[in-house]
């Protein structure tokens, strides 16, 4: 086996280990805030974190998850025609811009979770908690609290962006873009999600269909791909001095958002499962795990199609049907498929104090947005990729 083989071999198990990574963390971060019992009558709303409240967000439909396929194609397509009609330059330009501005919150965001976990609730709370409020009248508009730890992680989150934005070209590494791009997927996989199984099944499905369509139905992919400089992927190079002359790997936001969300619903199950059990239970975890190394194996097996016939395959193609059915042979195994499939998400507004703890604990201690419509990227002489449905 020769150097080069093996610099391939490590950039496939590097962009595996993190696109996983993501999917784990974002997983947890979609996860429902456990509500603690009021230890007194003198408690407001003033004693909680705005980022505490209740988990009010709306929940995709089916009727939503059928839409996805049409958007992501209508925005795919006006791309094409922008680029073939327009030029690249202005457009790469418009919307590098616009993903660094939307870095410098996302890459906040990111960085204040990360300390949160790390240090862990109790520890943050003992932080002190500054609040503005902005009224109409005697009614509350908006709030926004932050604690101390915020002054200096904001900054350092904007560091990234502001480096990206005024890079262009080479210059831009996959450091800076993996930063941004991991970001956007934790953002992405906290805030959307999906009400029930079927809903996730149709999203899955209407985009494995998306994803074949554009990649090997019609050269649109192709053309905004690979014209299109904007961090919507994670960039392994295929060196080991991490340099891009050899070409990197290329995974698109799609890839890890689309599967995150459902892999996120999977542990949402779990955790309700864990929730109506009999005291003193576990909190076991076997749709999440399934769904999670079906998405492993999924990866795995996109990346073993693309080396043996040396062209870029889209992963949703292996993703989509890999989560799938993931969930029907662990509901199946257990005898749940009508209780799970009949499901459906709703906030959880209380939870038993003792089961907090036990959620609390095994949340992970660090976490890293995205449109499925993202588009997929394709082998070029030096880059292999893909940048929403496909994986090189």
């Amino acid at each position: 086996m020769s150097a080069e083989d093996l610099d391939i071999y490590a950039a496939y198990a590097v962009t595996i280990t993190l696109a996983t990574a993501s999917v784990y963390a974002g997983s947890f971060g979609s996860l429902p805030k456990p509500k603690r019992p009021k230890t007194g009558g003198n408690a407001t709303k003033d004693d909680a974190d705005a980022d505490e409240d209740e988990d009010v967000l709306e929940r995709l439909t089916s009727e939503d998850a059928w839409l996805f396929p049409v958007l992501g194609s209508i925005v795919l397509f006006g791309l094409f025609l922008v680029i073939k009609y327009l030029g690249k330059e202005w457009i790469n330009r418009l919307m590098s811009w616009y993903f660094s501005f939307g870095g410098l919150i996302s890459v906040s965001n990111s960085s204040i979770r990360i300390a949160k976990n790390t240090l862990g609730i109790k520890r943050w709370k003992e932080f002190l908690q500054y609040r503005i409020k902005f009224l109409k009248g005697t009614g509350e508009i908006l709030s926004v609290s932050w604690r101390t730890p915020s002054f200096f992680l904001v900054p350092l989150g904007m560091i990234p962006s502001t480096l990206y934005t005024f890079t262009s070209g080479p210059k831009k590494s996959a450091l800076l873009t993996n930063i941004l791009a991991l970001s956007f997927a934790q953002d992405a996989m906290s805030v959307m999600k999906i009400d029930s199984f079927k809903t996730g099944c149709i999203l899955l499905s209407g985009l494995f269909v998306y994803d074949i369509y554009w990649v090997f139905g019609t050269k649109v992919m192709v053309s905004v791909a690979t014209n299109l400089d904007v961090p919507m992927k994670i960039l392994v190079p295929k060196s080991k001095a991490f340099s891009m002359d050899n070409g990197a790997m290329m995974l698109g936001l799609g890839d890890i958002v689309v599967p995150g969300i459902f892999a996120a619903l999977a542990l949402r199950y779990d955790y309700h499962r864990f929730l109506i059990a009999p005291s003193g239970a576990k909190f076991t975890k076997p749709y999440f795990y399934a769904a999670l190394g079906a998405y492993v194996s999924g990866l795995a097996c996109t990346m073993a199609v693309m080396h043996v016939f040396h062209a870029a395959q889209p992963a949703l193609l292996y993703l989509s049907p890999a989560c799938i059915l993931s969930f029907f042979a662990t509901a199946w195994v257990r005898g749940e498929v009508k209780e799970a499939w009949q499901w459906s998400d709703v906030p959880v507004k209380a939870a038993d104090a003792s089961k907090e703890q036990v959620l609390e604990k095994e949340t992970p201690r660090a976490e890293g947005t995205s449109n499925p419509s993202v588009p997929s990227a394709v082998e070029t002489p030096t880059t292999t990729g893909d940048g929403g449905g496909k994986s090189q």
